[in-house]
């Protein structure tokens, strides 16, 4: 069995940032969704200053797929920012585990975190029922590859 270091180095050589991506990375081309990974940046801001988000995963149906190992509180903040400015966007989470605690002594996990913001998790896998759901708009996300008059290059 690869140690965790290992294994994150194996994914970070794939062009992914961890063993977790790239384990949903093998699970979407296995399933041949045409679903792809970071292809574009979102903006949003922080109050006095701009900051642009990455998703993950974007599926074909323009639902945005963030894996996490770590949820730590700045991805937390931000997800919330993001959230409250683009709330047309479909933004779900795959945990390596939501019954983390958001911190050492926390009552809180990441499940918890999920559902009293408003955003769909799963653990481990992305659910094939995700995969399977039409589209709610048209290309939701292509707005994004404009901003602030400079064309964002895709992946």
């Amino acid at each position: 069995m690869k140690k965790p270091y290992n294994v994150r180095k194996s994914a970070i050589q794939r062009g992914y940032r961890s063993g977790l991506e790239d384990n949903i990375a093998k699970q979407l081309k296995r399933l041949n969704t045409g679903a792809e990974y970071e292809p574009f940046k979102i903006p949003y801001y922080i109050p006095k200053s701009d900051h642009t988000y990455t998703p993950d995963f974007v599926l074909p149906n323009d639902i945005i797929i963030e894996v996490k190992g770590l949820f730590n509180s700045a991805d937390r903040k931000k997800h919330i920012l993001v959230k409250d400015q683009h709330p047309d966007l479909d933004i779900r989470f795959v945990f390596s585990n939501s019954k983390s605690k958001l911190y050492k002594k926390s009552k809180s996990t990441y499940a918890d975190w999920c559902i009293k913001h408003n955003f769909i998790f799963y653990d481990r896998i992305i659910p094939e029922d995700w995969l399977n759901e039409n589209k709610k708009g048209t290309n939701t996300h292509k707005s994004f590859i404009k901003f602030k008059g400079t064309k964002i290059k895709r992946r």
